[in-house]
């Protein structure tokens, strides 16, 4: 895939406006592996090449595992995640999958593992990547390359 446009250098007033949601997401109390995995899965329902790439590569450096993060489209279907993990995901998908909603199941699993602050946090990780992912996807911005 050839990359259509460097949107930075196009309109770097928009890198500035994700870093500063980014900068937000960096002070969060949700745990920093938890905090990828939900980048990097949420990338992958969006089919956004370049992120999954960065943010595996993010996860890896955070510690962690390779089993997790094959894992990660299947979540539901292995014993490798928390039952927070597993309501942190099934949160991020529906608020990916916004059209369905977010069933009264999820949020109140996810209400009662992480609070209302919590689901703030997390659900404002997700709008953002999801953001980041409707940057990268349209200009194919081209993992590896930086």
């Amino acid at each position: 895939m050839k990359s259509r446009m460097n949107i930075n250098q196009a309109e770097p007033r928009i890198y500035k406006a994700m870093a500063v949601a980014d900068n937000q997401i960096k002070d969060f109390d949700i745990d920093p592996k938890l905090k990828e995995l939900i980048k990097v899965r949420v990338s992958q329902i969006n089919g956004c090449g370049y992120c999954i790439d960065y943010h595996t590569k993010d996860s890896l450096a955070l510690g962690e595992s390779y089993q997790r993060l094959f894992a990660l489209s299947a979540w539901w279907e292995t014993p490798f995640f928390t039952e927070a993990e597993q309501a942190a995901l099934k949160l991020a998908e529906e608020v990916t999958n916004i059209a369905h909603g977010v069933s009264d199941e999820t949020y109140n699993n996810a209400l009662r593992l992480f609070g209302e602050k919590g689901i703030a946090q997390l659900v404002f990780i997700t709008i953002t990547i999801n953001s980041w992912n409707r940057i990268a996807i349209p200009v194919h911005m081209v993992a590896g390359v930086d």
